[in-house]
């Protein structure tokens, strides 16, 4: 709390002595509640939480606090899995280490209060006190205010797209502490292993060699996936499109909506496309879409907005 006050009252305050902070005792063991709540699925190395607590919990977490205090800690590789999606597609899913896990979850829970009080109120997502049905109550509140012409945004692969170099500078903003940034560049770059179609191991370090990229389902992702999205919406209000295009933006990861007054939502999707490709990120032309309700419909974060029709005149309306 004390980090989120500090970041909150100065706007410019930058932090230098963060790194101690992650490896203290308290916020490991922290941090190692909060992974084996969340359970999942052991990383490259196959240790569970059974084989730590066989070992001895807090041994293993000594050892750990050790390496970070020592600066010998280096991660594991990710297990790249494979999901399948409503659609019939695969998402990637990175799992690392419960070691480099417990690690990501301590940093986070360090850096978390100090980047949520930079995010603005228009990103929903992996925020403490918010969620997806209060994204989706505000887009219903902002048609009825009469931004009714929507562009209904997906960006192409918006976790494997972040550019690493315009990543760390927006977290070296915040942060000057040269040990946490470079912690964070380590999982960043961190090698894939994944099994091919005749069951061998295969080792890619992709992430490294396109600069590009954070692994979805590390704990430490949501976080650097906000602060990325952050400075969208910072360049549309800098530019005054807010006020210009009569529009608001809702988030929700890499989930976007742009409501806008009547006819500004064409204008809206050229901006959209000038400052994503300035930021290295790619609009999906092929599910983005301009939609104009009452007469259309979208749908966002699971729920459908768009055409009722009046039981009186028969005539398309929003309600």
């Amino acid at each position: 709390m004390a980090l989120h006050a500090k970041a909150k009252a100065e706007a410019g305050y930058r932090f230098y002595a963060l790194y101690d902070k992650i490896y203290r005792e308290d916020v490991l063991a922290h941090a190692y509640a909060q992974c084996r709540s969340n359970r999942g699925a052991p990383g490259v190395d196959r240790q569970d939480f059974a084989e730590v607590e066989a070992y001895g919990a807090q041994k293993w977490l000594g050892e750990l606090a050790l390496a970070l205090r020592q600066e010998t800690y280096r991660p594991d590789p990710i297990r790249r899995v494979f999901i399948p999606k409503a659609n019939g597609k695969l998402r990637p899913l990175g799992i690392s280490t419960l070691r480099d896990r417990v690690c990501m979850t301590a940093a986070m829970l360090v850096l978390e209060p100090i980047f949520e009080a930079d995010l603005p109120p228009e990103q929903y997502a992996y925020r403490a006190g918010r969620n997806a049905q209060q994204a989706a109550i505000e887009v219903d509140e902002r048609l009825h205010r009469g931004q009714t012409d929507v562009v209904d945004a997906d960006l192409a692969d918006y976790f494997g797209s972040i550019p690493h170099a315009d990543l760390m500078l927006s977290l070296a903003r915040r942060i000057v502490d040269r040990r946490v940034l470079h912690l964070i560049r380590m999982w960043l770059e961190c090698p894939v292993e994944e099994t091919d179609d005749r069951g061998r191991q295969k080792r890619t370090t992709e992430a490294r060699d396109s600069r590009r990229g954070i692994p979805q389902g590390s704990p430490i992702s949501p976080l650097l996936a906000n602060v990325y999205m952050r400075r969208f919406v910072l360049a549309w209000k800098k530019l005054g499109l807010q006020r210009s295009l009569g529009s608001r933006i809702v988030t929700y990861a890499d989930d976007l909506v742009i409501l806008c007054k009547r006819g500004k939502a064409e204008e809206a999707l050229l901006k959209l496309r000038e400052i994503m490709s300035k930021l290295k990120l790619t609009v999906n032309e092929e599910k983005t879409r301009i939609c104009k309700v009452p007469e259309g419909e979208f749908d966002f974060l699971g729920f459908t907005f768009g055409r009722m029709y009046s039981a009186t005149t028969g005539q398309a309306r929003w309600a």
